[in-house]
């Protein structure tokens, strides 16, 4: 079976934006507010983590039920996993996680500052110095035949998407809009020239986008 790299749920606005520029340790997306950009998420009976009883079924369940179904390595941003600067300190930093991530396999961030890998939990995280199609090819050798997530944030995203290394995506666009912030696109069409699209509005309210290559 061919191994395919994939983005899964992936939030933006309506104007595009999935984070904000000014991110802290208490605000991992800046000022974008992840509870509402990714709520129809978060109210789901199946979202990884959630420990309330009920939440939503539906297609939407569907989405976050089969979240982790058929991956086996992630490649992340090194600002997805922290918001830490220049060289790494010394600070027991494991994450915005805790001591669970929901990731379950390798994760390989992309840095400028290799440091040894970290394991927490049953998640081990790489801390590579590499280009895009460097850094999957290490994290296909590493998913054992299973499929690869790319999960962020924007600008590596984007960094994927102008490699040509994606096959496969689905971005949830919120009703919302932020003005300012990092941006994935001005409008879902821009891919199409690589990419069939289709897109399906829940009773959320959010428009759910589905990528796949031609």
């Amino acid at each position: 079976m061919t191994q395919r790299v994939r983005v899964q749920s992936f939030g933006v606005s309506r104007d595009g934006i999935d984070a904000g520029q000014e991110q802290t340790f208490q605000r991992p997306f800046g000022h974008v507010d992840p509870g509402e950009l990714m709520a129809w998420a978060f109210e789901t009976a199946h979202f990884p983590g959630r420990t309330a009883p009920g939440g939503s079924r539906g297609f939407e369940d569907r989405l976050t039920r089969d979240f982790a179904q058929g991956i086996g390595a992630e490649i992340m941003g090194r600002h997805k996993f922290g918001p830490q600067r220049g060289p790494w300190p010394d600070d027991g930093w494991i994450g915005w996680w805790g001591e669970e991530p929901p990731f379950h396999s390798p994760v390989f961030v992309l840095t400028h500052h290799e440091r040894p890998p970290l394991r927490v939990g049953e998640t081990t995280f790489y801390f590579v110095d590499a280009a895009p199609a460097q850094a999957l090819a290490q994290a296909k050798a590493a998913a054992d035949g299973k499929d690869v997530r790319i999960g962020g944030g924007v600008t590596t995203l984007r960094e994927f998407l102008d490699a040509d290394l994606i096959d496969e995506m689905h971005v949830a666009i919120a009703p919302l809009e932020y003005g300012t912030g990092l941006r994935l696109w001005e409008r879902p069409e821009e891919l199409e020239d690589r990419f069939h699209l289709e897109r399906i509005t829940a009773p959320s309210g959010v428009e759910h986008c589905f990528f796949w290559r031609r």
